[in-house]
């Protein structure tokens, strides 16, 4: 039997700028990863497809790879390239 995770995805950035919110909650099968966040963000706004190779990812505050294992109660966040200085 599988269940669900609960997690929140701030945004920075283009994903901010198209979801027009700093955050999302959202929910995704047990095993998930940094990477499966991404793939349903850009599922949603295929427009986000250029950022993909793009992104980093950080999982409650440390940068990770995009194969780490998600769990109930996770901050994700997406970081996609910034510009200016």
């Amino acid at each position: 039997m599988s269940s669900n995770i609960e997690i929140v995805v701030k945004l920075f950035a283009i994903y901010q700028e198209i979801y027009q919110k700093d955050e999302l909650r959202i929910s995704l099968p047990e095993h998930s990863t940094a990477q499966d966040v991404l793939e349903q963000i850009i599922k949603t706004h295929p427009t986000l497809e250029r950022w993909r190779t793009l992104t980093r990812f950080g999982i409650n505050l440390q940068f990770v790879s995009p194969e780490t294992v998600l769990h109930d109660g996770d901050e994700v966040v997406l970081i996609p390239p910034v510009n200016g200085g």
